[in-house]
C-alpha cells in the first residue's frame, strides 16, 4: 500500500495493495480493492519530473506527479481499477475488474462501469448510468443521465451450430439445428434448420442441404 501524505481518506476499507496518490479524496464507506490505483499521473507529468533529475523513490515520483482525483461516498473500486488524476467520481459508483478511467473525466452518482471498460479521458458521464463490460468510451464523449442498457440473453435451441467468432445480438433466438456461419453477426431470430451467414447474417441455405454437404465433405467427396 502507498497512500500519499496529501490524500484525504474518509474510509477504512482500503486494500493493503492499493495506491492512492496526490491530493486525492476517498469518501466515506468506499471500498478500494486489491491493486487499485487512484490518482495515477499522466505521462507528461511523469516525464517532466524524470528529466529534471528527480532523485526520490518510485512512489514518491508517482505521488509528486499526481494531481489527485476525487472519489465520493459508498463507491466500490474493484481489483485492477486505475483512476487517473483530475478524475471526479460521485457517490454510489461501482467498477468491475480492470477498469481504466483516464484524466479529466467526471462521473455522476449511481453509476456502474463494467469489467474491462476503458474510459479514454475528458469524458462526462451523468447520473444513474450503467456501462456494460468491455466497453471503450473515446475521448470527449458525453453520456447524459439515466442511460441504461438492459441485456437479454440469446436463446439457442437443441442441435444448433454456432461458428467461430460469431456475434449474437442480445435477445435473438436461434432455432433448433440452425447453423450460424463463422464470423456472422446475428441481429434477428434464426428459424430452425436454417443456415445463415454474413454481417448482418442472412439465410443462405437450409439445414438439410448443409447436412448433405457436410456428409460429402467428411467422406472426402468434395
Amino acid at each position: 500500500m502507498y497512500i500519499s501524505p496529501r490524500a484525504k481518506i474518509y474510509t477504512k476499507y482500503i486494500s493493503p495493495t492499493a495506491i492512492v496518490l496526490g491530493e486525492s479524496t476517498v469518501g466515506e464507506n468506499t471500498i478500494v480493492d486489491n491493486n487499485v490505483v487512484i490518482g495515477y499521473p499522466t505521462r507528461r507529468s511523469l516525464r517532466s519530473l524524470i528529466t529534471s533529475n528527480f532523485e526520490e523513490g518510485y512512489y514518491e515520483l508517482l505521488d509528486k506527479a499526481s494531481s489527485g482525483s476525487k472519489t465520493g461516498k459508498n463507491v466500490h473500486l474493484r481489483p485492477g481499477t486505475v483512476v487517473y488524476g483530475r478524475v471526479v467520481m460521485g457517490d454510489e459508483i461501482e467498477t468491475g475488474h480492470n477498469v481504466l478511467v483516464r484524466e479529466d473525466t467526471v462521473v455522476g452518482n449511481n453509476v456502474v462501469i463494467g469489467t474491462l471498460t476503458v474510459i479514454e479521458g475528458h469524458v462526462k458521464i451523468g447520473n444513474n448510468v450503467r456501462i456494460e463490460s468491455g466497453v471503450f468510451i473515446p475521448i470527449n464523449t458525453v453520456i447524459d443521465d439515466n442511460v441504461l442498457r438492459r441485456l437479454q440473453g440469446a436463446v439457442i435451441k437443441d442441435g444448433a451450430l454456432i461458428g467461430a467468432n460469431s456475434v449474437l445480438i442480445a435477445g435473438v433466438r436461434i432455432g433448433g439445428k440452425a447453423v450460424i456461419a463463422a464470423g456472422s453477426v446475428v441481429t434477428k431470430d434464426v428459424p430452425s434448420e436454417t443456415v445463415v451467414a454474413g454481417v448482418p447474417a442472412k439465410p443462405i441455405s437450409t439445414g438439410e442441404k448443409y447436412k448433405e454437404k457436410r456428409k460429402l465433405w467428411e467422406e472426402g467427396r468434395i
